[in-house]
């Protein structure tokens, strides 16, 4: 199984610690295939970066530039994951859960407390609020989506060249026809989710 690797980067010191309040969001829940990755995120209030939301809302070449943006004047961010086999092991929910706290748990710099989009939250070392629709109200949780997202798009891009054939670079694993199509045709990979129905169906 593969091993989970934090990724974190960390800039600007010296801000009082009860601005240290970071954006959590996962990306991932949903696809046949590959891993959930989550992002957490701490801005530097005296470097606002604008147009923020919503990964979803934004196009690929928005979210490209702000993923750059983002990198270079938040405080601090980090990426936490979980790969398929611990899917396929604790659920997508509980994996999902996992992703974020360990993306917090990476960051180089510990938060005050975390704003965490969604209706559940991981176990963290900090206090914690989650906030439906969180991704599209807070800029820190928004920052946390788009590095998220933009980090597992280009992570299916490696893969889509590791498993040719299953469109992985278009539909980053979600289940699209002709993901599904390329599942029949070619059958089921190491990077599929073998407790999702529609995979588990091919097994069986």
């Amino acid at each position: 199984m593969k091993r989970h690797v934090p990724w974190s980067s960390c800039c600007g010191g010296g801000v009082l610690s009860e601005r240290l309040v970071c954006g959590v969001d996962e990306v991932g829940r949903g696809p046949l295939a590959g891993p959930v990755v989550a992002a957490a995120v701490i801005l530097n209030p005296d470097r606002p970066i604008a147009g923020l939301d919503d990964s979803k809302r934004l196009s690929e070449r928005r979210r490209e530039s702000l993923f750059d943006e983002i990198t270079d004047l938040a405080l601090c961010w980090a990426l936490g994951r979980a790969e398929v086999e611990e899917i396929d092991e604790i659920n997508i929910l509980q994996a999902s859960l996992l992703a974020m706290q360990r993306a917090v748990a990476a960051l180089g710099i510990a938060p005050r407390q975390a704003l965490v989009d969604g209706n559940q939250l991981p176990r963290l070392d900090c206090p914690a609020r989650a906030i439906v629709g969180g991704d599209a109200s807070e800029p820190c949780i928004s920052a946390a989506s788009i590095i998220a997202k933009v980090s597992r798009d280009r992570e299916m891009l490696v893969l889509d060249s590791a498993y040719p054939g299953y469109g992985l670079a278009q539909h980053k694993g979600y289940p699209t026809k002709a993901h599904m199509e390329a599942l029949q045709r070619l059958g089921v990979t190491p990077i599929h989710r073998r407790s999702f129905a529609p995979v588990r169906r091919l097994i069986d």
